[in-house]
């Protein structure tokens, strides 16, 4: 009789093993479909640092909108298969990916609007809540992670900008990382993933700062005495 519960046990550990296995198989296809996604939509945003790529930024923003709209349907197909409250569970499987969806959702209305995105439109963005008690969500985290992604690459706009002549875009950079860095320096984070990558944006700042800054000597900061007399 003991065996026989024994094995009753242990066929039941096995049906559940099994089951968690296919629910981590599908997961892991869905997520391999969004990479791709993500992969597309930087592909097309890449064009900001080519020579004369702001000429096309409106046609790249447009298309990664586009791209987004994939990202949604294969987010909605994800939230579908999570178990209900296991959300954390299986969070690993996504967490990258979404952070790198967080950036380039981040980029893309930075380079529409020059605003930063809230995380309400970066979760209506990925299809996604914003709440965690509503179900498959955006984690504070990840959007946060995201941003941080952003400044990095706005930093490398920023020189590549001044290659294509435009003087005026790595101000605006420098005075969108700033009032992002402030931001940042308001919360109180632990030494965690989310504080190591926080400590890095000061390089960042400095990089842009040292374009701005490579600008006013040279006269080609907008504004400038030798600017303005050069459109005289």
């Amino acid at each position: 009789m003991s065996n026989i519960i024994m094995t009753e046990i242990f066929t039941s550990f096995q049906d559940y093993l099994h089951s968690e296995q296919n629910v981590r198989e599908e997961i892991r296809n869905i997520v391999k479909e969004i990479e791709k996604n993500a992969r597309e939509i930087l592909t097309v945003l890449q064009i900001i640092h080519q020579e004369n790529g702001a000429q096309q930024t409106s046609s790249s923003c447009l298309k990664a909108r586009q791209l987004f709209e994939e990202v949604r349907e294969n987010y909605k197909k994800l939230s579908a298969i999570v178990p209900s409250g296991q959300y954390y569970r299986f969070n690993d499987h996504w967490r990258y990916v979404t952070q790198r969806l967080c950036f380039l959702a981040a980029l893309t209305v930075f380079l529409e609007v020059g605003i930063l995105v809230s995380i309400n439109t970066v979760a209506e963005i990925l299809g996604v809540k914003v709440q965690a008690s509503e179900g498959f969500h955006l984690d504070l985290e990840d959007y946060l992670m995201g941003l941080l992604q952003l400044c990095s690459e706005l930093a490398r706009f920023a020189v590549n900008s001044v290659t294509s002549g435009d003087y005026n875009r790595p101000l605006e950079i420098s005075k969108f990382v700033g009032e992002l860095n402030a931001g940042f320096r308001l919360l109180n984070l632990k030494n965690d993933s989310l504080r190591k990558r926080f400590d890095a944006l000061k390089y960042d700042v400095k990089k842009i700062e040292e374009v701005v800054y490579d600008l006013s000597i040279r006269g080609l900061k907008p504004g400038s005495a030798s600017t303005e007399a050069t459109t005289e």
